[in-house]
């Protein structure tokens, strides 16, 4: 089954007359967002175009050093996983190329090398990998193509301009799912001669060592921060087995109790999926396919995974300022510079609060389980920023605060959720006006007495706080 084509938009069009429509090199698939082999709409349509054209298909993943702030907690989930990729591919008979360096080089370098005759990348809507491709679109010579295989509606089709709210978004996805949500093919082995295949992994640098550890000393060549900086972190086990583990266990034990007990950061209520889906490691749709086949009523879950997921996407796409105060919405912009002049009871520095060194032991809780296990509890992930607001001297500053404790400790950081759900918290993204209060104008409120009346805020504390 061929991919769906409006899945697929060319960044640079091929030249027939050009050498590199002549070209017998390989088709390439620029991993990035989508660090997987299964339910990969990218890849697949990187193989499809290899088997059309007759040559060898390869996968090339560039590793930039110090992408938007991730240490090496990020890097480490990362990398495992990415092994498991190699693995898979190699399995398949299509050669795994890890490079590191700026992407704009590095890829441009190995279309060059491998003289390439097709590009095919992944999509993401944030503005580092728009910029990125854009330039590697400027200078190659071969045909380019983006799929987007992070979103079950291609971010581009599933609306035209960024959206205000759910209310708005959603009779869009609605419209689009039923061409959407369609099962995935198999990736077939290589297509190419078995003999242009093995060439090509010859001639490819070694991603890893046999033992799965990456063959060139990352740590060294990223300049990692320091270890100590998550001491005790007990993260998930990364990778894809490790994901579709995770998405079993919560269609067997979690989805019939998720509209109830999402908000209960006491109970395994959520899907625990989030770090798998930002790095790529499953799939969304294949996530989205699973619930709605589970024969439990998956709606609520559902409208989190599809619509509001799919809603952050539109945000950062639509709107260059998603990381800063001027993608708020005009009528909080207005209502909180008005609040700008009044009195806070508390002001922290960034290290006090990277430290977890305030005065609220609910917030302090929430703030450890982040740096304990590289995850906050959704609920708790908006209570967490509105404090910040409350407690920071701005909302630029709070804003900037959240964005780079988020991005740092979180393993799903540096993902348009977090971006979406900081301005949301802050700055009143995607929601309507609330009574006008102190500090937050009309940007919606969040209470330590409104949280002891959604959960055991006491059994939380005690769980998290040192």
């Amino acid at each position: 089954m061929p991919v769906n084509p409006r899945r697929i938009r060319a960044l640079r069009k091929e030249s027939h007359d050009s050498h590199a429509s002549q070209s017998s090199g390989p088709v390439i698939y620029w991993m990035s967002r989508d660090q997987r082999v299964r339910d990969n709409w990218a890849l697949l349509y990187a193989g499809e175009l290899a088997r059309k054209r007759g040559c060898p298909l390869a996968v090339a993943f560039c590793l930039a050093p110090g992408f938007l702030g991730a240490t090496e907690v990020q890097y480490r989930f990362m990398l495992q996983g990415l092994s498991e990729v190699a693995d898979d591919l190699s399995a398949r008979n299509i050669p795994f190329i890890l490079l590191r360096g700026d992407p704009r080089e590095e890829i441009s370098r190995l279309i060059e090398e491998q003289d390439a005759c097709a590009l095919v990348c992944d999509f993401s809507p944030l503005r580092d990998s728009l910029e990125c491709k854009s330039h590697v679109a400027q200078i190659i010579e071969i045909a380019f193509y983006e799929v987007d295989a992070h979103n079950i509606i291609p971010c581009w089709l599933a609306s035209q301009k960024q959206e205000w709210a759910a209310y708005s978004f959603r009779p869009k996805v609605h419209r689009l799912l039923f061409e959407f949500l369609e099962e995935f093919p198999a990736l077939p082995e290589n297509g190419a001669e078995k003999n242009a295949a093995d060439d090509l992994a010859e001639s490819s640098p070694k991603a890893f060592k046999e033992d799965g550890s990456a063959a060139i000393d990352w740590q060294e060549a990223l300049d990692w921060p320091a270890a100590e900086e998550m001491p005790d972190a007990k993260l998930i086990a990364p990778g894809e087995r490790a994901a579709f583990r995770q998405l079993d266990h919560f269609l067997k034990q979690g989805l019939a109790g998720y509209d109830k007990d999402r908000n209960d950061p006491n109970i395994s209520g959520q899907s625990a999926l989030s770090s798998y889906l930002h790095f790529g490691q499953i799939s969304a749709q294949r996530v989205a396919l699973e619930a709605a086949r589970s024969g439990i009523d998956a709606g609520a879950f559902l409208e989190e995974l599809v619509v509001r997921r799919e809603l952050s996407d539109n945000y950062c796409y639509y709107n260059q300022h998603y990381d800063d105060v001027q993608g708020f919405p005009a009528w909080a912009l207005r209502s909180l510079d008005e609040h700008s002049g009044d009195r806070r009871e508390y002001l922290y520095s960034l290290p006090e609060l990277e430290k977890a060194a305030t005065h609220d032991d609910l917030w302090n809780a929430a703030q450890q389980e982040m740096l304990k296990s590289g995850k906050m509890h959704g609920y708790l992930r908006m209570y967490w920023a509105k404090k910040i607001l409350e407690w920071t001297a701005t909302p630029a500053a709070a804003q900037a605060a959240a964005i780079y404790l988020n991005d740092r400790y979180e393993l799903d950081g540096r993902d348009p959720n977090g971006y979406a759900g900081i301005a949301w918290s802050i700055g009143g993204l995607h929601d309507r006006a609330w009574k006008e209060r102190a500090i937050y104008g009309k940007v919606r409120y969040m209470s330590y007495s409104g949280a002891k009346r959604k959960f055991d805020v006491q059994a939380y504390i005690d769980r998290w706080s040192p």
